[in-house]
């Protein structure tokens, strides 16, 4: 990696360091350390994510007009400002607008970030550049959350708040070395930054009239649906009230899954880069749909409380390995659809249905989880297969050097030229 590129992998990691201090204790804080309830804490949960989709919509215009360095401090301020204020928070109305400006704030940072790695990669060096955000992400959430559990004490509000001031700095640190770093005057996709003050063109009519990036945000959209969005909610639900292991196990299969990622990141990494990216997202549906079976086993299969306890640490294993088959593929997919001008707008258009999934995922598996086990089971077994459906019809709408960068003979800098009102042609060498 150049020296630009490190910088960024380096505030990617720490911030995400700063979110595993609290992200997994904000419910935990607002309902019993701050005694406003749990159903105050829902509330702020809920805000945390619909803050993103308030504020995602309008980002990739910004990021294309001024580009993502001074989106991404501006976020680090934001998210540092919410931080120390939900913090300090002790009312609601003080922990919801508090929520609201912390979510805003790490929302706006995930496309800023992808669009600076963009800029920054090749296409030789994108999945790679993508994989290891993914990789040292996970690493700072499960880090920083390990060390949170260690400092916080439910019977000490200080305690919290330390967390969050934790979390803050790590935003600030974000912001200063973004600033430190020396973009290309030119992106590795020309283009992308307009230098005479113009507007950069595109738009949502333009991005929904581009069937291969619609495509993609569907299946993001069922990605996310299936997968994240089922973690802390219906899969969890479902763990306890139908396997019935214990709330702490839940901790150790989180633990597991972040194991699995980080083990076999670049394991995986080197079996999938020669591959086409269509056919290993396929393969990841068929690996959840498993998942979710040795799931259904865990609760309805009768068997011990040890073998249901250890179905579920594996459920969870599987979907990190699946997830570690995604980091290489999907984003760099997306960079790669993108018009010259239109970076930011993919990138953010993405990161919006990834927001909405992980919304509407708990609402939906939740009471799904907790109630109705059997028909929990069968559907996401069918939302995953509908993932493998999904990524082979995108792989017939992608150029073959899209689906499978590693073919192209001669190194360049784009993949595609994709124009949003027709089909994407192979661009000039």
């Amino acid at each position: 990696m150049g020296a630009a590129l490190r910088r960024i992998q380096l505030g990617s990691a720490l911030s995400a360091f700063g979110l595993g201090f609290t992200v997994p204790y904000l419910y935990v804080y607002v309902a019993q350390v701050r005694d406003l309830g749990a159903g105050t804490a829902g509330v702020v949960l809920a805000v945390f994510a619909m803050a993103a989709l308030a504020v995602l919509p309008f980002t990739g215009r910004v990021i294309d007009r001024r580009g993502p360095l001074p989106v991404l401090v501006v976020a680090s301020a934001v998210a540092s400002l919410g931080a120390v204020a939900l913090g300090l928070s002790s009312n609601v109305t003080a922990s919801v607008l508090s929520a609201a400006v912390l979510g805003a704030g790490t929302a706006v940072m995930q496309p800023a970030l992808a669009t600076m790695l963009v800029w920054c990669s090749s296409t030789a060096t994108r999945t790679r550049a993508f994989a290891m955000q993914f990789f040292l992400q996970n690493l700072g959430l499960g880090v920083g959350g390990l060390v949170g559990g260690q400092i916080v004490d439910t019977n000490r509000p200080e305690t919290f708040t330390l967390l969050f001031l934790i979390e803050a700095v790590m935003f600030v640190v974000l912001g200063v070395i973004a600033v430190t770093v020396r973009l290309p005057r030119t992106a590795s996709v020309p283009g992308v930054r307009p230098t005479d003050g113009s507007k950069a063109p595109g738009g949502l009519r333009a991005l929904l009239s581009h069937r291969a990036m619609v495509q993609l945000c569907v299946l993001g959209f069922v990605l996310f649906f299936a997968c994240y969005g089922q973690f802390e909610s219906g899969l969890a639900a479902y763990g306890t009230e139908a396997a019935g292991i214990q709330p702490s196990t839940l901790g150790i299969a989180l633990a597991a899954n972040t194991a699995v990622i980080v083990v076999a990141q670049f394991v995986v990494l080197r079996l999938v880069e020669r591959r086409r990216r269509s056919r290993v997202i396929a393969s990841v549906g068929l690996i959840w749909a498993f998942a979710w079976i040795v799931a259904g086993y865990a609760g309805l299969g009768h068997g011990s409380q040890t073998m249901a306890t250890a179905a579920m640490i594996s459920t969870y294993a599987l979907f990190g390995l699946g997830e570690s088959m995604l980091s290489p593929t999907v984003a760099p997919l997306v960079a790669d659809l993108a018009p010259e001008s239109m970076v930011g707008q993919y990138n953010s258009a993405f990161a919006l249905c990834k927001q909405l999934a992980l919304a509407v995922g708990p609402a939906v598996g939740g009471p799904m989880g907790a109630t109705l086990h059997g028909p929990y089971i069968v559907t996401f077994v069918l939302f995953s297969l509908g993932i493998t459906v999904l990524a082979l019809r995108l792989g017939r709408r992608l150029t073959p050097v899209q689906d499978q960068p590693s073919i192209a003979t001669t190194p360049s800098r784009v993949v595609a030229v994709s124009l949003p009102d027709a089909e994407p042609v192979p661009a000039a060498r």
